[in-house]
């Protein structure tokens, strides 16, 4: 298991090297001059020289790439054009309120898809199969913005049960578990989970349709085996494969959470990002696109051990 451990760490090293070389060329790629939202139109040739010897604008774009890495291994992601505030403390900021969600969201869909998933799986071919696979197929279609906008609508607007913006009173983006806090975090939660919900719902179903038909199931059917006893047996051979779309689900709501955000005016890495890219805030964007990819390829990680853990036979 510590080989096994070992190796999966060293084949991840030079995944994060790569991640951060595209990360940073197709920041440099896109087109407009970072220095102009901070620039005045009558800005020198002197003034325009000094801020981009101040940013490393300056040198040559494989000095800077070797100088941002070098930077970043020391926990230095450079300094917000924008804000003139370091980029590490905007990012990790912005990155717990997104996880923080994104777990909350990750949790919903996949305790709801993961019921939608069995119940279609043992009765296959019946009405809750057919009801709980349209409800996965729903959430797999359904836009996100859209879903939000419609959310906002009904349970902020028409009932005035949920505020519809923000993280906290007084727009306050201070996260506190309490009442007064959680409610502002339900909109934007369940309209992140309907995506997850339907995916690991379909995958459990399929998973639980094809294990019912395996001749260990059979084998244990014919020796009286109680349909608990079944059951218990199909959970623990899907969960390995439940667990990986379930991380790999929470890696895509970290990074994709940019439309959910800016609908609900979350303070997460999406309302960030959605503000860098306006503002042609360089040092902020790829910051926050290294720190999602770095988030992403841990969490794969994570999930690969789980899984060996929990199925001895992928470590073989």
């Amino acid at each position: 298991m510590l080989a096994y451990l070992l190796r999966r760490i060293v084949y991840t090293l030079p995944i994060m090297l790569g991640v951060a070389l595209v990360c940073f060329t197709l920041v440099h790629l896109a087109p407009g001059d970072p220095l102009v939202s901070i620039l005045p139109p009558d800005a020198s040739a002197e003034l325009q020289a000094q801020l981009r010897e101040l940013y490393g604008f300056n040198r040559s774009l494989p000095e800077q790439f070797g100088l941002w890495i070098w930077r970043a291994l020391q926990g230095d992601l450079g300094t917000s054009i924008a804000t003139s505030r370091p980029v590490i403390d905007e990012v990790l900021r912005a990155v717990t309120n997104t996880l923080r969600l994104a777990v909350v969201a990750t949790l919903i869909g996949f305790l709801l898809g993961s019921l939608f998933g069995f119940v279609a799986g043992y009765f296959r071919n019946s009405l809750l199969d057919r009801a709980a696979s349209l409800l996965s197929v729903l959430g797999v279609s359904v836009p996100h913005y859209w879903l939000g906008m419609v959310m906002v609508i009904v349970f902020s607007s028409l009932l005035m049960w949920l505020p519809a913006t923000g993280a906290g009173p007084g727009g306050s983006d201070e996260w506190a578990w309490n009442w007064e806090h959680i409610q502002f975090m339900l909109l934007p939660a369940l309209t992140m989970s309907v995506i997850p919900m339907g995916i690991i719902a379909r995958t459990v179903r399929a998973l639980v349709a094809e294990l019912l038909e395996q001749e260990f199931i059979v084998g244990l059917r014919a020796k009286g085996l109680t349909q608990f006893g079944i059951f218990r047996h199909v959970v623990k051979n899907a969960a390995p494969t439940a667990l990986a779309v379930m991380g790999l689900q929470l890696g895509y709501l970290l990074g994709g959470s940019i439309l959910i955000e800016t609908v609900f005016s979350w303070p997460g890495t999406g309302f960030l990002l959605n503000s860098a890219i306006f503002q042609r805030d360089l040092p902020l964007l790829q910051g926050t696109i290294l720190v999602l990819a770095l988030f992403f390829v841990i969490l794969n990680l994570l999930v690969d051990l789980l899984q060996t853990l929990l199925d001895p036979r992928i470590a073989r």
